[in-house]
């Protein structure tokens, strides 16, 4: 009996909510139909369940409609289903041309040593792959010895081993596959179980004792909020001869370090030219350590043409190209004139400090003697590029709003970040200066000034604009020199530190806080905790880890660090899994910077875009017509143009995407071991081994970040 929509279509009053049905068919008919409502269900005066039976009629009618919505609901399904399918294969497609181009990381060393680059340790990378491919193989091994054991019908978990029942049949009546099966179980349970249960342990008391970090930092950044406690500069009724406005108006040299930055340095240099600032109270350094000609000539006709604007700015090009940034900074200070200067501003190369940037941070040290450096916060150009760079975004929020406003109001020191700050010259002096030591050289002239007693300002409401890396390759690089150079660094400052008058509490922070556990303990349990030992007890399940380890502990701490930044609050789940996966590059990191391997010592510029937002181009636009007093206003769309062209031309000298060997073998472990925690049934253990191997696949196949076309 085919459904009675006539007499549908024919009732007066409308019932329900009006539900369309599309068909990708052109040949069929759109109807619209109506869902049934609660009187349809329940008509009026039917007696209840139990009471009686509705009139057949109603009882059909309400059948037919519910068949409908539930066919509605079954063709939504089905589309779901089926654009989860092309993502599918969308992705597969993006993983077969990856693999077809063939590059891979060991390539781009090869190319890097033939090019002239740093030397990477080659012991220190074979030794850590052959170790990961090593687990690789075993954990293959041991799934096919685990599966088969499954199909026989011996499901042991962590508690219910029975090891006796195997040992107590007789060996005469065993199999091969029983004796060499009950053999690897007595060798688990008496000789691989206790240590790994023991370094399990304590990666979970380091782990907790981290956790217990984040959750003071987080309380103490709510605190600053709750009471509204941020540095107020003292206020100077002074006039200034030169500019007729009230203030604190000493002298300010600024310092722009750029090595072959030819994306960015127009930008840069036309932002520290416009800082509002007294300009016979003003110099700005270029110090150039570009190799490239082009760049050299480009960077030098750009102050050339501020200079001719009537900007006080000098370029400086080192003959000798020693010490990196460090090397290039030290031998700006040691220019003469430098002695005229009591404050210097460092902004590093694609950094836009806000024409007011110096009249909010140099008021700060008036009638502050002990005061040495003010450090603003950075905010990005480009966060919402990619995946990637949101994920950064959320890392440096909690970097910045968390741990260095915090240490800096109850502490009064923190981590310079090497730029966008304000330094004493008395207070880089007294603390020996630049050197180049290490790659953090930032780091390392802080830690000498908080030796020395210097007091640390940061202030959070004051923002300098700059770029996050766009392609994994040039955030990882990025990410091995900031988690080399500290353990370098905590080597050569350990003796200084015990040896200085500081306060028990502040060597204390200095030793334990700020170099063992943030930069130490972080990516050691980090790495061997849930890359190593996770994938391991699946193999090994007389040692386990509980689900408070590997769920909800780690959820809470990502709910924490993502407070900073409220609006990437949907990517917590990538980001939990994405720092899971970063651990391996700061794990080797940390470990060649520990023990001084040749990797420790590569500085690789970071690789920038040159983006700009169309505020600052305004605001430049603004501030060069003050300057230009009789000249025509510059055309803000051919500058707009001029960028753009320049990033057009940068684009299309990208790098091919590449293929990183250890993330590749690691999420392959990761999913072997997801496939063996289903034959134990462990729920919390599979899901997050199986997201954790799909992300290291994502990133060692470099589908995260910056894609080439």
């Amino acid at each position: 009996m085919a459904p009675s929509l006539d007499s549908w279509a024919k009732q007066n009053v409308h019932k329900g909510t009006p539900v369309v049905v599309k068909m990708e068919n052109l040949n069929w008919s759109m109807l619209e139909l109506e869902s049934p409502s609660d009187e349809d269900i329940f008509p009026a005066g039917a007696p209840a369940a139990g009471e009686g039976a509705a009139p057949e009629r109603t009882r059909n009618k309400n059948a037919k409609q519910l068949t409908w919505v539930l066919l509605l609901r079954a063709h939504r399904a089905a589309g779901c289903l089926a654009s989860m399918a092309a993502a599918f294969l969308g992705l597969a497609s993006a993983v077969r041309r990856r693999v077809a181009a063939g590059r891979t990381d060991n390539d781009v060393s090869e190319a890097s040593r033939r090019g002239g680059g740093v030397r990477e340790s080659p012991t220190l990378k074979a030794r850590f792959y052959t170790c990961t491919k090593v687990f690789l193989w075993l954990s293959i091994v041991l799934l096919g010895f685990e599966v088969a054991a499954y199909f026989k019908g011996w499901h042991y978990g962590a508690h219910n081993v029975e090891l006796q029942h195997l040992l107590a049949t007789s060996f005469s009546v065993k199999g091969v596959f029983d004796r060499l099966y009950s053999k690897w179980v007595s060798i688990r349970v008496e000789y691989l179980a206790p240590p790994l249960q023991f370094l399990a342990n304590a990666c979970i008391v380091l782990f907790l004792i981290q956790s217990l970090d984040r959750l003071v930092l987080c309380l103490g950044c709510f605190w600053i909020k709750f009471k509204n406690i941020k540095p107020i500069p003292k206020e100077d009724a002074s006039v200034d001869v030169e500019s007729g406005e009230k203030g604190y108006f000493p002298m300010v040299l600024v310092q722009l370090p750029m090595c072959n930055e030819k994306e960015v340095y127009q930008q840069s240099i036309a932002a520290v030219c416009n800082l509002d600032w007294p300009k016979s109270k003003l110099l700005i350094q270029v110090l150039d350590d570009s190799d490239d000609p082009t760049a050299q000539s480009l960077i030098k006709e750009e102050v050339n043409k501020w200079q001719q604007e009537g900007a006080r700015i000098v370029y400086r090009h080192r003959v000798i190209r020693e010490g990196y940034k460090a090397g290039n900074l030290k031998s700006a200070m040691n220019c003469s004139y430098v002695k005229e200067y009591e404050f210097v501003s460092i902004f590093d190369a694609d950094f836009q400090p806000a024409p007011d940037f110096l009249k909010r941070t140099v008021p700060h040290f008036k009638d502050n003697d002990e005061l040495g450096l003010v450090q603003a916060r950075w905010s990005f150009v480009n966060k919402d590029e990619n995946l990637l760079t949101r994920l950064q975004h959320i890392n440096l929020a909690f970097h910045f709003e968390v741990e260095q406003q915090v240490n800096g109001v109850f502490l009064n020191f923190f981590g310079f970040n090497g730029t966008a700050g304000v330094w004493r010259i008395k207070a880089l002096e007294d603390s020996g200066g630049w050197l180049e030591r290490t790659t953090v050289e930032d780091m390392d002239i802080a830690v000498r000034a908080h030796l020395h007693g210097w007091k640390f300002i940061f202030l959070n409401d004051v923002e300098a604009q700059c770029e996050l890396p766009e392609s994994y390759e040039a955030y990882r690089k990025q990410q091995h020199r900031w988690h080399s150079g500290p353990m370098q660094l905590f080597r050569l400052c350990l003796p200084a530190i015990i040896k200085s008058k500081i306060s028990i509490w502040k060597k204390f922070n200095l030793i334990f806080l700020f170099f063992l556990l943030r930069k130490l303990i972080l990516p050691f349990y980090s790495f061997t905790l849930f890359c190593i030992i996770l994938p391991m007890t699946m193999f090994v399940p007389e040692a386990e880890l509980p689900a408070w380890v590997v769920c909800y502990i780690p959820a809470t701490m990502s709910f924490l660090n993502i407070l900073p930044a409220p609006k990437s609050f949907p990517f917590i789940v990538p980001y939990l899994l994405f720092e899971n996966t970063m651990s391996v590059t700061k794990f080797n990191a940390m470990i060649s910077g520990l023990f001084q391997l040749g990797s420790a010592y590569e500085w690789v510029v970071t690789k920038k875009s040159g983006r700009s937002s169309e505020g600052d181009l305004l605001s430049l636009v603004e501030k060069e017509t003050k300057h230009k007093r009789g000249n025509s206003a510059p055309d803000l769309e051919a500058l707009k143009e001029e960028i753009s062209r320049q990033e057009k031309k940068a684009s299309r000298k990208k790098k091919h995407n590449r293929i990183y060997t250890k993330e590749l073998t690691l999420a392959f472990l990761l999913l072997t071991a997801s496939a063996r925690s289903l034959l134990s049934a462990q729920g919390v253990h599979f899901y997050f081994l199986l997201f954790q191997g799909i992300s290291f696949l994502l990133v060692g196949l470099d589908l995260i970040g910056e894609q080439v076309e």
